[in-house]
């Protein structure tokens, strides 16, 4: 009944918990709504680009030689000035350029042009990158030299030393090479350098092209500020190396490209100040936008990805000014268990496209080939998903570059974000209230139930007794009903087992006259002259009523012992001597069998009706006898525990059949083999041993030894807390 009880609750629960299923659904809900923001955040990034390409198109001056109309573009011959974010600091230690780490190329065999020796890239190699800010060009240089070798003090000339070679035509197009040679770690100035750089009168200095020297443990570090208005589209740089400090001579040559003619210099590309303006002009904040020429380099950048989150991200920003106690107790602990287990905050990420000076990909690609294409990538890192949308520039008929633009997923994700906190909100108070609701009608059904079950227990005992009838109760619902088929059921079951109580009484009663009158009728045949044969038979029939009498002696001692019990004087007695007592005289009874005994020494005072005690131990020991073989021992045990005193029998012999143990208390239950059956056995004796522990509110139980060599009865008798034993 309990079980049946907590499963019809379990039961309403996983009932209620379907409406888990509604939540779902709007969590399905939302993320296709999600999908359809991305599918209008892309058609309108495409739209960004091509109208950004529009004010682009046909304006060649946009896309001069130094950008987009060379054949081919090599990495690291041809160079891209970054924008820097901040001003770099003449010192050498190059920590400025920290920011720019992924930017720097390096130099090594693949850009040497002369070595006196096999090259070694221990010998001479230099990482280098370029930047521009506010007007300026800033380069930095580090040095891979195992024999650094500066100029002398007292020497005019520049070449017999490690020195730097810079080269690059102006806006009109001349050619200009600069030496930059250091006497000592500091501040360095450039010489222009006319003609042969071997004579000093070709040197003229040029204080506009400035530096630092500083020496390192691997080699030394360069840095150089030039104006940008003197610089045009083409630059190039150039390490000549002197390793012997005798005879000071060219060991080797390695540069970005070779500085000796005007041809020969790689170009460079300075994003365009044009390009910016309209760019910015755009007025266009939610996207990062850049302009690429035809070689995929960066001619022009707006706006950060980090705040390209998408047209919708101003509608998702929190009212700050909510200070209700339901706001506070909701950003404190229900948000973070949302963004926990159900929805996805969106993360800082880094993306390495912010200082590019190359841009691939397939929107790249497509829109260098004339076509408008967009696409979803990650982030650099993995964290942010990006759109990037690509749109051709014309001039003519030809592609010259192309407008790429980039957002996050930022907004929508917080659009998202905002739509599953309030849906959950309300599925919540819904699946609360429902649940609640549930749950207080599963309580009320479970109670219910559980007071059946209490009552049924009540009303039968573990022998199957009714002592008591139930009470039906009087609610027209199916456990109302349940609860009158019980009750009915109970008392149909009480009156069955009062007949069957009654059942000895009576059978004995009718039975003893014509038991009498079969006797005397036996008796008086037996007086008369008969042959052998009858006298045989009236034996037969003598000894088939000694057996009749025999049971209805038992019948009639149960029914006596269980109505006089009930008007029994209990007294003040020790138990241990009763129990030695009585096993001296079974010793007596049963010379063959043998007995052990342990008792405390010390007299256990117990209140109770020593009779009806004697007569209990007396079944207990007729009962193990008939099972125990002779030369085992039955054991009868009596402790005294705090509580109680513990009375065991146990003997050697056949073990109980499963789940007898209970059923043998009961009235008329033998399990005796037929070889034990010379004598009738109604199985009243653990009955009666039964209704004697029930008198004194004590407890019996029989069940098999734990090494399954036979089986102990123990008897528990309550005993009375004023007593002390002495």
């Amino acid at each position: 009944m309990f079980k049946f009880a907590v499963g019809l609750r379990t039961k309403v629960i996983l009932i209620s918990s379907l409406l888990l299923a509604l939540p779902w659904l709007g969590y399905k809900y939302v993320w296709e709504m999600e999908k359809l923001l991305r599918q209008g955040q892309e058609q309108t990034l495409i739209g960004t680009t091509r109208a950004v390409a529009t004010a682009l198109n046909e304006r060649p001056a946009l896309f001069n030689d130094q950008a987009s109309f060379l054949s081919n573009v090599k990495k690291g011959r041809d160079l891209y000035a970054y924008s820097l974010h901040s001003p770099i600091k003449l010192d050498g230690n190059l920590s400025d350029w920290s920011a720019y780490q992924g930017n720097m190329t390096q130099y090594g065999r693949e850009f040497s042009q002369f070595s006196r020796r096999p090259y070694s890239s221990d010998s001479l190699s230099f990482r280098h990158t370029i930047g521009k800010y506010q007007g300026y060009l800033y380069a930095m240089f580090e040095v891979n030299d195992q024999f650094p070798v500066l100029r002398r003090k007292s020497s005019l000339r520049v070449d017999r030393n490690d020195h730097l070679i810079v080269a690059f035509t102006s806006p009109t197009n001349e050619f200009h090479r600069y030496v930059i040679a250091a006497y000592e770690d500091g501040w360095v100035n450039a010489f222009e350098v006319k003609r042969d750089i071997s004579d000093p009168n070709n040197l003229t200095p040029a204080n506009h092209i400035q530096g630092y020297w500083r020496t390192t443990d691997t080699g030394y570090n360069i840095e150089l500020r030039l104006p940008l208005s003197d610089l045009g589209s083409k630059l190039g740089f150039t390490f000549y190396d002197v390793n012997n400090q005798s005879n000071r001579m060219i060991d080797a040559i390695i540069g970005t490209s070779n500085t000796s003619q005007a041809s020969r210099l790689g170009t460079v590309l300075i994003p365009s100040p044009e390009i910016d303006k309209i760019l910015k002009g755009m007025g266009h904040t939610s996207s990062r936008i850049m302009v690429i020429d035809r070689h995929q380099r960066v001619l022009a950048q707006s706006g950060d990805i980090q705040d390209s989150n998408g047209v919708w991200s101003t509608s998702v920003k929190y009212d700050d000014r909510d200070t209700s106690w339901w706001a506070q107790f909701e950003e404190a602990y229900i948000h973070p268990f949302y963004y926990k287990f159900f929805i996805s905050e969106p993360e800082a990420f880094s993306d390495n496209a912010q200082d590019a000076a190359w841009l691939k990909g397939v929107p790249v690609a497509q829109a260098l080939q004339g076509r408008g294409y967009s696409q979803w990538r990650m982030s650099s890192d993995g964290k942010a998903l990006i759109l990037s949308a690509a749109y051709p520039i014309w001039l003519g008929n030809n592609v010259m570059g192309a407008v790429i633009a980039e957002e996050s997923t930022i907004g929508i994700q917080m659009l998202r974000n905002r739509a599953l906190e309030k849906l959950f909100n309300v599925f919540i108070a819904i699946i609360a209230i429902g649940t609640l609701t549930l749950f207080l009608f599963a309580s009320n059904i479970s109670s219910r139930i559980r007071q059946l079950r209490d009552e049924a227990e009540i009303a039968i005992d573990s022998q199957g007794r009714i002592k008591q009838d139930m009470v039906a109760s009087d609610d027209r619902d199916e456990i109302g009903d349940l609860s009158r088929s019980l009750s009915a059921m109970v008392g149909r079951l009480g009156q069955y087992h009062h007949y069957l109580e009654h059942l000895s009484s009576r059978l004995s009663h009718e039975l003893r006259t014509p038991v009498a009158v079969v006797r005397s009728s036996l008796e008086n045949l037996s007086m008369h002259n008969t042959d052998k044969e009858s006298q045989r038979y009236i034996e037969r029939a003598e000894d088939g009523i000694h057996r009749l009498s025999t049971i209805l002696s038992s019948m009639t001692e149960a029914t006596r012992i269980e109505q006089s019990i009930q008007g029994a004087e209990k007294e003040v007695f020790p138990l241990n001597e009763l129990v030695s007592g009585c096993l001296q005289g079974y010793q007596m009874a049963y010379p063959d069998q043998a007995f052990t005994i342990n008792v405390p020494d010390k007299p256990l005072m117990f209140e109770g009706a020593p009779d009806y005690l004697a007569q209990l131990l007396d079944k207990l020991i007729a009962n193990a006898e008939e099972f125990s073989p002779n030369d085992q021992a039955i054991c009868v045990t009596l402790v005294n525990e705090p509580l109680s005193a513990s009375l065991t029998v146990s003997n050697h012999g056949p073990l109980l059949p499963e789940n007898m143990e209970n059923q043998l208390l009961n009235s008329m239950v033998s399990i005796r083999a037929q070889e034990k059956k010379n004598k009738p056995h109604l199985g009243l004796g653990l009955y009666i041993a039964r209704l004697i522990t029930d008198y004194h509110h004590g407890d019996i139980q029989i069940q098999n030894k734990t090494d399954n060599t036979g089986v102990k009865v123990t008897i528990k008798l309550p005993k009375v807390n004023s007593l002390q034993n002495s």
